[in-house]
């Protein structure tokens, strides 16, 4: 895994307002740059931006919102069973090795486990820095205990592998697989857009990704070019999705007034909600839309029809795009609907 690769384990997202604000400055200054005020530059979305310090009922760090409540005495019980409190344990079974990133949320280091050499990121979040836990759990420790591996050759999520709860930190100790580099850097090694047969084989195994997810209960929340990792081993690449840091536990009708991550969806502005299912969906417009398209997707131009899909693609392919990225939630496709557009 490369650098920026391993970031994408440690980022952390800021509120919907604060991260409006910095799209429309960043936006304009893009543009500018570019001298074309209708195109915007594609820059990566990384940065991490500190949580708000004191928790209101909205709050994106309380248990209610993560969906811990509604986590059983058993789950609590084997989580916490699973999680190792000694340090000395930690340096014994692993080798850390080189700063691999970091930012407001914590760091992660290269690694390796002593036993077998299998190659590893180590993830280290300061206990203030947790956005989400309940009583002694951390939500995305939790949600990453329900994912469980797939077979070799699927697309799945990157697996959690071992936990430390220290008195300072959280140490988590991730996959690395190796050959791989995240979405945002294959389209950049490619010198450009993807050609719509390879991005039509990764979003079908990005949708597959987070069909497993969805159907245990678990909402990403933050799917983006950085947070999934293309395997490079074999002719055909393999997805994995990555960075459970603000997901958390929904229930389908589950409903979120504050949003934390980077693709936001228009019925937050529209109706000052959203819902996993819907979300889930439109991110993968934008994720498609970005493969395929030069320009970073900003909801406000796309809306306007000042940011329109490529009449270069196919019929079926632009069906996808106003499909998943339909203004209204309750036109969007479920995940499984979507995985069966004749597109796909």
């Amino acid at each position: 895994m490369d650098k920026d690769s391993a970031k994408k384990t440690m980022n952390c997202g800021s509120p919907a307002l604060k991260r409006d604000q910095d799209l429309n400055t960043s936006t304009s200054d893009q543009s500018s740059a570019s001298g074309n005020p209708n195109r915007t530059i594609r820059t990566r979305n990384d940065s991490c931006i500190d949580l708000p310090r004191h928790s209101t009922s909205d709050d994106r760090t309380s248990s209610d919102e993560c969906g811990l409540t509604e986590v059983t005495e058993k789950v609590r019980e084997d989580v916490e069973a699973s999680t190792l409190e000694d340090s000395a344990e930690f340096e014994a079974k692993y080798q850390q090795q080189d700063l691999l990133g970091k930012g407001g949320c914590g760091s992660v280091f290269a690694g390796y486990r002593k036993a077998d050499n299998l190659p590893v990121a180590i993830k280290h979040v300061p206990n203030d820095k947790i956005l989400c836990k309940h009583v002694r759990i951390s939500a995305e420790v939790t949600i990453m205990s329900k994912l469980a591996a797939k077979s070799e050759g699927t697309s799945a999520p990157v697996s959690l592998l071992d936990c430390y709860k220290l008195d300072q930190e959280l140490i988590l100790v991730l996959e690395r697989p190796i050959p791989a580099k995240d979405l945002f850097d294959h389209i950049k090694t490619n010198g450009g857009p993807l050609d719509e047969e390879e991005a039509k084989v990764i979003l079908k195994q990005l949708i597959d990704a987070a069909i497993d997810p969805e159907d245990k209960h678990v909402f990403h929340r933050d799917i983006k070019l950085e947070n999934i990792l293309i395997e490079t081993s074999s002719d055909i690449p393999r997805v994995r999705l990555l960075d459970f840091g603000l997901s958390c536990l929904a229930k389908k009708t589950s409903t979120y007034k504050v949003f934390f991550g980077t693709h936001i969806p228009p019925e937050y502005h529209d109706r000052g909600f959203y819902r996993a299912g819907p979300t889930t969906v439109f991110q993968m417009g934008v994720v498609l839309f970005e493969t395929l398209h030069s320009d970073t997707f900003v909801p406000n131009r796309f809306f306007r029809n000042k940011q329109r899909i490529s009449n270069e693609l196919s019929e079926n392919c632009q069906d996808f795009f106003r499909t998943s990225l339909n203004r209204d939630p309750d036109q969007r496709p479920t995940l499984k609907q979507l995985r069966s557009h004749p597109w796909l």
